[in-house]
């Protein structure tokens, strides 16, 4: 994919790519190599990569920028499962990094708090 394209599809590539995290936080790393590895490979005519490439840079933007979505993040992570018949691993982990991101946007805002004045 071009860098035009690229910067079009994923306006948070450079934060992303650039976010320096601390040396002991593999979670983060990870993370970030699978976004890379996924926009970096994507063919710029196939439309739902390219929805699942705006999806996950929108995600790993909100993960960087929000300490109580990296921490839900981080719980919900060791809970994939991948099949051992599944040709495109990379698509499933990313797949299943939207859905933790979808449920934790229904969670946040489901929480809705009444305050009382007494």
């Amino acid at each position: 994919m071009s860098s035009n394209t690229l910067i079009k599809y994923c306006p948070n590539y450079y934060k992303i790519t650039e976010f320096e995290f601390f040396e002991d936080d593999y979670i983060s790393y990870r993370l970030v190599t699978f976004y890379k590895d996924y926009v970096c490979n994507i063919e710029k005519f196939d439309v739902e990569d390219l929805k699942r490439a705006t999806a996950i840079d929108k995600v790993i933007s909100k993960y960087i920028d929000d300490y109580t979505f990296r921490n839900e993040m981080k719980r919900e992570l060791v809970h994939i499962k991948v099949k051992s018949t599944v040709s495109n691993i990379l698509k499933v982990i990313i797949d299943n990094i939207i859905k933790i991101f979808d449920k934790y946007e229904i969670d946040s805002t489901r929480k809705i708090y009444i305050s009382r004045w007494i």
